[in-house]
């Protein structure tokens, strides 16, 4: 597999960012056009929820800032098969945040159902908190969990995140956001 500029590494897996040219071809349905602008296979379950594709297109027709934060394959290197992506909601300090979680930035995954309990979601996140620590100097992270997700719930507990509210999301119903600070 061919490894870009901007991948994220983990012994096996690579975090492919989702260039506009591969938003825009899963967004039609045209999975190999995007497969060929990422160079990896992409499956059809990909495009089952399309929120996070839909959302980081939206962010970045906003934003062109976005881009590094946008939604990432995220691809087993041996196979070059995606099996799921992992997203920041925003730049980092954005106004939503700023009240419980100042300079902070929040991010969410999703692992395709015939590949989780597998550590992808544990090794993709730590890589990207990592990148934005490494990168740009964040170490502030709020994750956004429904109190009935057990997978998400033990993710967040590993890596030492800590609750500190609860709202309720417009899709998700209530979920609990935790913080985990590494900016100390």
């Amino acid at each position: 597999m061919h490894i870009r500029p901007d991948d994220i590494l983990t012994p096996r897996l690579v975090l492919r960012l989702f260039d506009r040219d591969a938003l825009e071809a899963c967004l039609e349905g045209d999975l190999r056009r995007a497969e060929r602008s990422l160079g990896i296979r992409i499956p059809d379950a990909s495009l089952s929820e399309p929120a996070a594709l839909k959302f980081a297109k939206a962010r970045l027709d906003e934003d062109s800032l976005y881009l590094p934060w946008s939604v990432r394959a995220i691809v087993l290197t041996a196979a070059r098969r995606m099996v799921g992506y992992i997203r920041f909601h925003s730049r980092p300090d954005p106004d939503y945040l700023r009240p419980f979680a100042p300079a902070a930035v929040e991010f969410g995954y999703r692992i395709f159902p015939e590949h989780r309990r597998r550590g992808y979601a544990t090794e993709a996140a730590g890589a990207v908190m990592d990148w934005a620590q490494e990168t740009f100097g964040i170490g502030r992270f709020v994750v956004s969990v429904s109190p009935g997700n057990r997978a998400s719930l033990a993710l967040a507990a590993h890596f030492g995140f800590v609750q500190i509210g609860q709202h309720v999301d417009e899709i998700d119903g209530i979920e609990n956001i935790y913080l985990r600070d590494r900016s100390v």
